[in-house]
């Protein structure tokens, strides 16, 4: 309510005036400006009343942005401004198919949406998010409480010795986001076997994004948002006409040499870039709008072709890297087909 109530006093209201006027009880006034929930005709009340636009008030009323509750790798909030600049200012349904930590979908925040992504794990987490935030906020706050070398290594040991198998969702989500949070610069990575080989990260304190459970959860239950685990493939014959589809892939290697480090155990080289761009055609051929990321390496430039693929070189800031001489601004693309 804080811009509400800034508008309000300079036009000079309160908000237990305007609750006054128009015959909202103040409490339920506060409630439905924390989420969201004002109609159209309490906006024109809103408005007449304070004498502004219903614009003014309908600005007054948005939220700030949504932030990510994990760090992933390759994660978009560096690169955020060029992907807004570069993804179409309408659509019907939001699709991202390689969700990771969400940077850009909860910076849009789309009223109708449909994520997925093949790690398990980190589905599992986003769907005790939205179903669970307290219960896994506090979870999370005991394993931070615990914190140390030998208590990570002891956690990670889980997917290992069958604990893993024996945890509930939740207690699986809550690990995932201790692990994300406390092992090396954030990273979550997996070997062949699907176990997580991150060493413990060296560290005063494990931040406990409690804001961001909260407000994704908030976000996600109020709005229609679909989650999804498994193949990206398998969202691409519900996509129709006018919507948008974003896909962020593990990237192609910088350097042939480059070991290309696996976020789930299948791993994803050549032959399946290659299908990724297939898949792009034949959304775009449906009427779809397709956005994809990637590195700005010479093969992109064989792969996106097809003149239907617009292929923008934009630069973005990644701090996770073993050498920290080699950490700063990486070139990478935004390829559209709109």
């Amino acid at each position: 309510m804080t811009k509400l109530a800034k508008l309000a006093e300079a036009n000079g209201y309160t908000i237990k005036l305007l609750s006054d006027v128009l015959e909202i009880k103040y409490t339920t006034l506060i409630s439905m400006g924390k989420r969201n929930k004002f109609t159209n005709e309490v906006i024109q009340k809103l408005a007449t009343t304070i004498g502004v636009s219903t614009r003014e008030i309908e600005e007054a009323l948005k939220k700030g942005p949504v932030n990510p509750f994990i760090k992933w790798v390759g994660g978009k909030r560096q690169l955020l401004p060029e992907l807004l600049k570069y993804m179409p200012q309408n659509f019907e349904t939001y699709y991202e198919p390689f969700i990771g930590g969400g940077a850009l979908f909860l910076r849009v925040a789309p009223e109708r949406a449909i994520i997925n992504d093949y790690n398990e794990e980190l589905i599992n987490t986003w769907r005790m998010v939205e179903q669970n935030p307290s219960d896994l906020i506090k979870s999370v706050s005991q394993h931070a409480a615990n914190d140390s070398r030998e208590y990570y290594l002891s956690l990670r040991m889980a997917d290992r010795d069958g604990r893993i198998a024996k945890m509930s969702n939740l207690e699986r989500a809550s690990r995932f986001i201790y692990m994300n949070k406390a092992g090396y610069n954030g990273l979550w990575r997996v070997n062949s076997k699907g176990q997580n080989n991150v060493p413990w990260g060296a560290h005063k304190k494990v931040n406990i994004p409690t804001n961001e459970i909260t407000n994704v959860s908030e976000y996600i239950r109020e709005n229609d948002v679909k989650i999804l685990q498994g193949d990206y493939r398998n969202i691409i014959d519900s996509v129709t006409t006018n919507d948008f589809v974003y896909f962020d892939p593990p990237y192609i290697p910088v350097t042939p040499t480059s070991a290309f480090t696996s976020y789930t155990k299948n791993g994803f080289g050549k032959i399946q870039q290659e299908e990724l761009r297939d898949v792009a055609l034949t959304l775009s051929k449906k009427g779809a709008k397709v956005m994809l990321s990637n590195a700005d390496v010479p093969l992109i430039e064989k792969l996106y072709i097809d003149p239907i693929f617009k292929i923008h070189h934009v630069r973005a800031k990644r701090m996770i890297n073993s050498n920290g001489l080699k950490r700063g601004k990486v070139g990478e693309v935004i390829i559209t087909t709109y």
